[in-house]
């Protein structure tokens, strides 16, 4: 079982839940949080770069003049990649860099992330957070007092227009569903904060070891 703080909005520690490590892997998987952080990153790059090959460039494919008597270098057509205008060696080409992963392993690896949040102490649970309105003061205030304002992932259960609103302006600040969520998400900020109706809504999807019916996530 691992300790996890529950806060209110002023950044006061109210109660703690145990968190039981079997429904989020059991254990770290070093290996599978990389593989999978790699993948989500590779699918981010778009891999139109293109440049012209001297194939591709318009132009003669005569030599420029005869090979001898000349008193030049010898030279050959206008395309050649020596030359303004002409073509570039070893042109890029379009790439598709995606990579893919079996649904559970994508489950297991999220799961995973959010234990080894847990581990260490980066994953605060949330009471309660209604907004009537926008007000992104009041977030930050919040952030500051759970000393997460260097960074955070927030996990919602349903969307909320007025939260995402408060947070949207606040540097290295996410707001996502908790069913959107993914290791790479997790890890790449430095906490991770849920309310505890996304903590019991991620408890309750089918586990990383059972079934297949969960969302795929942001990639």
């Amino acid at each position: 079982m691992v300790d996890v703080p529950v806060y209110n909005e002023d950044g006061d520690q109210i109660e703690t839940v145990a968190l039981d490590e079997g429904p989020f892997g059991g254990r770290v998987r070093a290996a599978l949080l990389k593989q999978a952080v790699v993948m989500y990153q590779a699918n981010r790059r778009q891999g139109s770069a293109t440049t012209r090959s001297r194939g591709m460039v318009t132009g003669s494919t005569a030599k420029l003049y005869r090979q001898k008597g000349t008193g030049h270098a010898r030279m050959g057509s206008a395309r050649t990649v020596i030359r303004r205008g002409g073509g570039v060696a070893f042109a890029k080409r379009p790439r598709d860099f995606r990579q893919t992963m079996p649904k559970k392993m994508r489950r297991l690896a999220r799961n995973n992330a959010v234990l080894a949040k847990a581990l260490s102490g980066d994953l605060l649970l949330l009471d309660q957070l209604q907004y009537e309105q926008p007000k992104t003061k009041r977030f930050a205030t919040m952030l500051r007092a759970l000393k997460a304002e260097r960074g955070c992932v927030l996990a919602v259960a349903e969307r909320d227009e007025n939260i995402y609103r408060s947070a949207r302006n606040i540097p290295k600040t996410d707001v996502c569903l908790v069913e959107q969520l993914n290791a790479y998400e997790v890890l790449r900020r430095g906490r991770l904060l849920m309310t505890k109706d996304a903590l019991a809504s991620l408890l309750a999807s089918p586990r990383s070891d059972e079934g297949d019916g969960s969302a795929e996530g942001r990639e």
